[in-house]
């Protein structure tokens, strides 16, 4: 049985990395801010409800708001770089149809990093964000390093993106130092829906926690945690009971995607381990609430 990780909720925000303005709420080491909780604080895509999501300037945000944890989504581009999109193809949030009009596919996977890094990924969110890039997992690695706080890296589709747990592993042992720092802190791990991919990463790196996005089985969770850290569902899906399961087989559980104060207090009295969130200062806020 796994030992359940703590992780402090506390991170200050990199001198000079502030381009997007935070709400007042959330503002570092405001007067009544928990400095110290139980509870991690996942900043979904970054604070994505204050900037546009799995970009630097929302990444920034997160940070700002002193989430535990910073959580985003990373595929492979056509040259095998770690680059972060949530959705695989960059209709939704880039400018791709006007920058390259002639291509066929929109898939992530089949666009260069230097393609990739012409798409204006912010203009969609708000024009105060135009020409925002997609980041790479290594820039991220090296804004998120310099604060207090984490990772958590979810791999999306990797059945498109054969060989993205070794290119996700690569990137991160290239951060020897963060990574030794992050993994004794508890604030570095990944997760997917797909669970033999986090079974390949696990192969990988034992030492990483792993996460199974979704709802394990009850009758199954005992063999998941002979290898697995975390089962991470679906907020609807969330029990007592089914917290209660996941605890008993040495895992903890972080839950997704929780914006609404009722729904907080709801999985908070259900004893979940984690929250994550678009608004990482409503959770602060809400914890605070609850002292």
């Amino acid at each position: 049985m796994r030992i359940r990780h703590l992780v402090g909720a506390g991170a200050v925000a990199a001198v000079g990395l502030s381009l997007v303005a935070v709400p007042a709420s959330a503002a570092p080491g405001e007067p009544g801010q928990p400095e110290h909780v139980s509870t991690t604080v996942i900043a979904h895509r970054g604070a994505s409800a204050y900037a546009p999501e799995n970009t630097l300037s929302a990444f920034r945000v997160g940070i700002e708001q002193r989430a535990t944890l910073i959580e985003s989504d990373v595929q492979l581009s056509k040259d095998g770089v770690p680059v972060l999109l949530h959705d695989t193809t960059l209709t939704r949030t880039t400018n791709v149809e006007e920058v390259f009009p002639d291509r066929a596919s929109h898939f992530v996977g089949d666009y260069t990093l230097d393609e990739l890094k012409q798409l204006d990924a912010g203009s969609w969110f708000g024009e105060e964000f135009a020409g925002e890039q997609i980041p790479t997992l290594a820039e991220m690695v090296e804004q998120v390093r310099g604060s207090r706080s984490g990772i958590i890296m979810e791999l999306k589709s990797p059945e498109l993106h054969p060989g993205v747990e070794q290119a996700v592993y690569d990137v991160f042992a290239s951060y020897p130092g963060y990574v030794n720092s992050a993994l004794n802190s508890g604030r570095l791990s990944v997760q997917s829906f797909d669970w033999e991919s986090m079974e390949t990463y696990n192969e990988i790196s034992p030492e990483t926690p792993t996460g199974l996005l979704g709802t394990v089985p009850v009758e199954s969770m005992a063999a998941y945690g002979e290898w697995a850290d975390e089962v991470n569902p679906n907020k609807n899906a969330v029990t007592p009971e089914y917290v209660e399961a996941i605890h008993d087989a040495g895992m903890k559980t972080n839950v997704y995607t929780v914006n609404d104060e009722p729904t907080m207090h709801r999985l908070l009295d259900a004893d979940v381990d984690g929250l994550i969130s678009d608004v990482p200062d409503v959770v602060f806020d809400v914890l605070q609430a609850r002292k």
